[in-house]
């Protein structure tokens, strides 16, 4: 799955145009290597999201195309 996707499927970022965004501009590292929005995500790596000042970082832990609000959070865990 697209990184981009991922990250709007998952509610780490709300809109798939602003995880877009966010890749373009370096703002989102993979297991430590800036990447670009087509990134494929695979169960285990680590996602770095640089939010203004604050980082969030999060191991996917599951890939699905679609879930439900309720579901999403057990995509990833917070480190």
């Amino acid at each position: 799955m697209r990184l981009d996707k991922y990250l709007k499927v998952s509610r780490l970022i709300k809109r798939r145009t602003v995880a877009n965004d966010a890749c373009d501009a370096g703002r989102v590292m993979v297991n430590d290597k800036v990447v670009k929005a087509s990134y494929d995500v695979k169960v285990g790596d680590i996602i770095e999201i640089q939010f203004g000042n604050k980082n969030v970082i999060a191991r996917v832990t599951d890939v699905k195309d679609t879930v439900k609000k309720e579901e999403a959070k057990e995509m990833f865990e917070y480190l």
